[in-house]
Formats: C-alpha cells, structure tokens, sequence
C-alpha cells in the first residue's frame, strides 16, 4: 500500500533501517553508506530509483558538514571530483538503458570489487600522477551515475596509502559529496529525477544524521590500524553480501 510519494510503508521501513546502519559506517569509515545502501534499495525499488534517492541523501549529509571536509580534505579531491562530474551523466545514461535485473548484478559486481582493491599493498604517501588521479576520478564518475557508489575507485586511491586518516576521510567524503551533486544534476538533466525521489532522500535524512554522528563519535576513538581494519572488513561484509544475492539469484 502506498503510504507517502508512491512508496509502501515496507519500502520505507526498509531504507530508514538500512540507511541508519549505512550513515554509522560512513561516520566511522568515511564511505560505505552508497555500497550498503544502493544495493538493499534496488532490491524495493527500481535501480534508478535506489542510485538517485542514495544520491540525494549523501548530498545533504555531505553538505552538513562541507566545511570540515574541505578544510581536512587533500587537494586531490578537487581533481577527482572535476572528472567526477564529466563522468556520471554517461554512467547514469547507462544505468538507463540497462535491463533491471542485470543492473541489480553489475551492482552488486560494483560492491565486490571495492574489496578486491583494497588488499593491494599500502603506498607511500606521495600523490599519485596525473593519470592515476584523473583515471580514479572518471572510473568514480561512471560508477557514480550506473552504480550510486563513487567509491570503489576512490577509497583505494586514499586509504591505501600512508596519509594521516583524517585527511584520508575528509578526502573521500568531498569526493562523494561532489559525486551526489553530479548523480542528481544528471537524473535531472536526462529527465529520470522525480520529486518523489527527494522526498524520500528528506525522510531519510534525520536518521542519516543520527548514525553519522554515532560514526563518527567512534572514529575519533580508534586508531589508524584499526580505522583500516575496519575499512577493510566493511568492505569484505559488502562483498559478501554481494556474492551471496547473486548465489541466491
């Protein structure tokens, strides 16, 4: 039965628990919320659906906070983020144009190759060449508009190298926080946005808030081998859980 902007109070039930869990992991790691939440919300609503309402809620967390980003963020961000907005309206165009169920896989794909990348061996702290940056944020742009998750590319590019992981956080939320303007400039721009959409990125908004603080009140606590630990384990859960909706499809 639909309750409110053409959503059943299931679906709502189900993103308001999800996105709560999904907000912690974001305070504590400094990404996570899109590869948590954009897979569980495809499985309501319909890929597009889950990729533009998981955008518009990590615009408006990100926007609660930009000035702390971008007073912590490595200057690298910006460039990532520039090449993030040429890319997401061609990934979300893609996104479009592919069947639901097939989508729903590549997403899940998208969620497992997080991991991988993170086992690679940590890189020294130095910024990596023009073509690396530019290639992570185009990559992110793509996966942005097709997936909702900027993040695969990204999280890589700074926590697996040597830099203090505050500015390693900050770093990755600017880039998401560019990401979310280019996912929803793009739905609206190919004419997929719905105010519904928003709607929904507004109900879920104070519960994002409240896990988010929660997070990040616990990032402050731990230490850099254990922020990376723990960065590590929340993508093998992702992959996981991945790996298992494709078993069961």
């Amino acid at each position: 039965m639909e309750v409110l902007a053409g959503f059943t109070i299931a679906q709502i039930g189900g993103a308001l628990a999800t996105a709560l869990v999904a907000a912690f992991i974001r305070g504590l790691a400094g990404f996570g919320m899109a590869i948590l939440l954009v897979p569980v919300l495809a499985l309501a609503l319909t890929p597009v659906e889950a990729v533009l309402v998981t955008n518009g809620v990590a615009l408006l967390i990100g926007l609660s906070e930009f000035r702390t980003i971008v007073r912590e963020a490595e200057r690298s961000a910006w460039v990532i983020g520039a090449w993030v907005l040429l890319a997401t309206a061609p990934g979300l165009w893609l996104l479009n144009l592919t069947p639901s169920d097939l989508a729903r896989v590549l997403i899940a794909f998208v969620a497992m190759s997080a991991f991988a990348a993170i086992l690679l061996p940590q890189r020294a702290a130095e910024l990596p060449g023009h073509l690396h940056t530019g290639t992570t944020g185009f990559a992110s742009g793509l996966l942005t508009g097709f997936a909702g998750m900027p993040g695969p590319p990204v999280v890589p590019y700074y926590v697996g190298r040597a830099i203090p992981r505050v500015q390693a956080k900050a770093s990755m939320l600017l880039v998401f926080t560019i990401a979310a303007f280019a996912g929803l400039g793009s739905g609206a721009a190919l004419g997929l946005m719905q105010l519904r959409y928003l709607i929904l990125a507004a109900i879920l908004f104070p519960v994002v808030l409240l896990g988010n603080w929660f997070g990040s009140l616990a990032f402050g606590k731990v230490s850099d081998p254990v922020w990376r630990s723990f960065v590590a384990a929340i993508l093998a859960a992702a992959a996981a859980v991945a790996l298992v909706k494709l078993l069961e499809g």
